[in-house]
């Protein structure tokens, strides 16, 4: 199992996507150049919309073209979204005063609670705590014991 990354940020022709469309909730179809994908793989992929956002793709099956030479089109499953909506959202450091916009993907069709839940776990990832409802940054927050 080999991971390839497709996103943005590394502008590599000879390893790029064509296309990455949901084919169903989970589900989604890519097409993409170079790489030599195999079933089994995982894809990082950047979400439509996004600055910095990916998901990862666990591809399922793959066909690789004839024509054109190196292109690939590939099954493969990941987030589910009945309807992704990639949202911002500026965030303070409680502690220091840190300003941060933070960008986070959520399914749309659940509403404002899964809203605050994906932004909290956006800044989980980016290393921000929460506790009572404070927000401190890497460099303020406690150690966890």
């Amino acid at each position: 199992m080999t991971e390839h990354d497709f996103r943005y940020t590394l502008l590599n022709p000879q390893h790029t996507l064509t296309e990455c469309r949901a084919l169903a909730p989970g589900r989604y179809q890519v097409t993409g150049n170079g790489g030599s994908i195999k079933a089994g793989d995982s894809l990082l992929v950047t979400l439509k919309g996004s600055r910095d956002l990916s998901m990862r793709l666990n591809v399922e099956k793959v066909r690789h073209l004839i024509n054109p030479p190196g292109q690939w089109l590939a099954v493969a499953r990941g987030p589910v979204f009945r309807e992704l909506e990639i949202r911002t959202w500026q965030v303070a450091c409680d502690g220091c005063g840190a300003q941060l916009d933070v960008e986070f993907a959520v399914d749309g069709t659940l509403g404002e609670p899964a809203r605050l839940a994906a932004a909290e776990a956006r800044l989980g990832e980016l290393g921000w705590q929460h506790s009572a409802g404070r927000h401190l940054c890497p460099r303020c927050r406690t150690p966890e014991a």
